[in-house]
């Protein structure tokens, strides 16, 4: 039997080569039943906001199809969504919410009101950290010599993905979730991709000392390796500060869990840390299990 492990950067699935056939019931059944065969018994399924088109209401009827699997997350905008905004979702069912691409830098005073919202209903928020990806990673490929690269350079070219937008990796750095938990101590953050390369000393700054910031190891097989040769699993970030997140394609879960399991054996951890990591630390941020303290 597999040990269970916890997704909590998991996107409810579009089918984004035909948007006008979402085929929401069968891409979402595809994407469970993957996790499920990876290991993975709880996924937060961020759902709404900038990544989707349907009410908030309608994604918690699609998280209904797997009730023990799904936890549902609503992606919001901290400058459009108040206080009682926030207030509904978690009266509506959600149990976590996540944001990114914000037009202030997360620590924005205009933001604080759905902070403050997310900190008294206990939903945890995670929080996109650096750099937002694109369809091709230049650091490993290039449209030049990949014919795969071409063809997702041109297709997001024919889609209008590679428009103008009011997006800055400067708004969503690391020191911002510091500011976040220095005035709401008890609000839960994780932030993605352990901070985004360029961000891991800052990410780990931060994770040292908020007691209630982790980040998640999410964002494919470069940061994967940075995890590994740059010392940040348990050597840089506490491995009570981490959890994972897939943040891929459905067929990508599968390599991911994989490449997770070298990174604990390349790292040394014990089962317990691994375990940590792989589920209980997300279990506890999301109060499905208490936190756990030593003994004098």
């Amino acid at each position: 039997m597999k040990p269970p492990i916890w997704d909590v950067h998991c996107h409810f699935p579009r089918n984004w080569e035909d948007p006008d056939n979402p085929e929401y019931e069968r891409l979402l059944d595809e994407r469970g039943a993957a996790l499920r065969e990876a290991g993975v018994v709880k996924a937060s399924l961020l759902s709404g906001g900038r990544f989707g088109s349907l009410p908030y209401e309608d994604y918690l009827e699609f998280a209904k199809r797997d009730e023990d699997l799904w936890v549902p997350s609503a992606v919001v905008d901290p400058g459009e969504q108040s206080f009682r905004d926030i207030k509904r979702l978690y009266e509506m069912g959600y149990k976590g919410l996540k944001i990114i691409g914000t037009k202030f830098e997360y620590d924005d005073p205009r933001y604080f009101p759905c902070y403050a919202a997310a900190e008294e209903f206990g939903l945890p928020i995670l929080m996109h950290l650096g750099v937002i990806g694109g369809g091709v990673d230049y650091a490993i490929t290039h449209p030049r010599r990949d014919p795969k690269a071409a063809e997702t350079y041109q297709r997001m070219q024919k889609m209008g993905r590679m428009q103008p937008r009011d997006v800055s990796a400067i708004r969503m750095r690391p020191f911002h979730l510091d500011s976040i938990a220095n005035n709401f101590p008890s609000l839960r953050l994780i932030g993605a991709h352990m901070g985004g390369t360029g961000n891991y000393d800052e990410a780990a700054s931060v994770t040292r000392w908020r007691h209630h910031v982790f980040l998640d190891m999410s964002g494919g097989d470069t940061i994967e390796r940075h995890a590994v040769e740059r010392g940040l699993v348990k050597r840089e970030i506490g491995v009570e500060k981490l959890t994972w997140g897939s943040d891929c394609n459905t067929d990508e879960i599968a390599s991911h869990v994989e490449h997770l399991e070298q990174i604990f054996t390349d790292c040394g951890l014990t089962e317990d840390e691994a375990d940590r990591i792989r589920y209980r630390n997300a279990a506890e941020i999301f109060g499905f299990e208490q936190p756990t303290f030593a003994a004098e």
